[in-house]
């Protein structure tokens, strides 16, 4: 094997890829987006859902095209190497329900697992708990795995299916381009901090076609580290997590700007209520395992063509209109009751679903049977 085989092997790229999105990442911020936001899947998201108008609080609205290049950069990374292929029909019903339980669990800890290591990279000691809270999701999850949790297998489509979200994101980019006059964005607030257009979706597309390549997810990392010892996607963890921070550094210690605050208090959209960010975070790792991936995994898969996958972002998008319309997400005040609750229906949810779900259900025999 020559040296240069040596040097790109796959744990090799998915480590250098991680790297460069986690420079990108911290790099957004001092092109526009918010603190310790230049990547979040689930408050991007969640911008985007209001600024379709699926919820009405004004600080957080605006079509990211960051985004929207998550799933077109995967879509034309799928086709150009011949790994698009359409697929669907995996307990659709249920991968929405999770979707938007995990919406709520990434607004309780104002982040998603991305968010969480570029809180961390950018000094917010409050993401340790979120990252506490994601792995220990992930080993409950395949603790329920191990028992037999599946949702099913998916079956191959026709090829139009799968063109469905990416053909939606591309609607959206045009929305965001021509900004027509029932397209809501922020005036104050995060929804209201963005990079240039162009530079956001150049990002996009590049996180896209990278971790369609190297499959990434940030909370695969975890799981396949407690199932089988894997350190293949862990890599991407470590990787996005020193990128981010060694450009923190570099811009807080090396040109004077405060890119890098240590501590729990002051930190931008983030509260410090420990309980709550582990047990948010708690119900995202559970429910990410169980679908497969995190969110950015599955904004990729849905650019290859799995349905199932766009299913939960559009599970994803309908949990954040519910998150802000009915009280439920967190603010740097901390967690709302309603909130707390919805977290705690979650996690029961996820884990009921765990146990009723799959080869060795709980339920009757009687009630498991059917016809086919």
């Amino acid at each position: 094997m020559s040296r240069v085989s040596r040097l790109f092997t796959p744990e090799t790229l998915i480590l250098a890829s991680a790297l460069l999105i986690g420079v990108l990442a911290a790099l957004l911020v001092t092109w526009g987006n918010p603190p310790n936001m230049g990547i979040c899947v689930g408050c991007f998201l969640r911008d985007i859902s209001g600024g379709l108008n699926l919820h009405s609080a004004a600080p957080v609205q605006y079509l990211r095209p960051e985004i929207l290049g998550f799933v077109l950069g995967s879509f034309g990374a799928a086709y150009a190497f011949r790994e698009f292929r359409a697929r669907g029909g995996s307990a659709p019903i249920i991968r929405f329900l999770l979707g938007a339980f995990v919406m709520v669990g990434i607004l309780m800890f104002m982040g998603c697992p991305v968010r969480a290591l570029l809180r961390l990279a950018g000094g917010d000691l409050n993401a340790i708990l979120g990252l506490a809270g994601t792995a220990f999701g992930a080993f409950v999850g395949v603790l329920l795995l191990k028992r037999g949790f599946t949702l099913g297998r998916s079956s191959r489509l026709p090829a139009a299916a799968g063109w469905v979200m990416p053909a939606i994101m591309l609607g959206l980019l045009l929305l965001a381009i021509v900004t027509p006059s029932f397209i809501t964005a922020s005036t104050s607030g995060p929804g209201s901090m963005y990079a240039p257009l162009v530079v956001s979706l150049a990002v996009g597309l590049l996180v896209g076609i990278l971790a369609q390549r190297t499959r990434m997810c940030f909370v695969g990392g975890w799981r396949d580290l407690f199932l089988v010892k894997d350190t293949y996607l862990f890599r991407a963890i470590v990787g996005l997590f020193v990128g981010a921070l060694v450009v923190n550094l570099i811009l807080t210690f090396g040109m004077g700007n405060e890119y890098f605050r240590l501590g729990f208090a002051g930190q931008p959209a983030a509260h410090a209520n420990h309980l709550w960010n582990f047990l948010g975070m708690t119900l995202v790792g559970i429910g990410a395992t169980q679908l497969g991936g995190c969110p950015l995994r599955q904004l990729v898969l849905s650019g290859e063509g799995d349905t199932d996958a766009a299913v939960t972002v559009l599970g994803l998008l309908a949990g954040a209109a519910v998150a802000h319309n009915f009280g439920l997400a967190a603010s740097g005040a901390g967690p709302t009751t309603l909130g707390m609750w919805a977290v705690v229906i979650g996690l029961a949810v996820c884990i009921g679903l765990g146990l009723l779900v799959g080869e060795k259900s709980i339920l009757p025999g009687f009630l498991t049977r059917h016809k086919v």
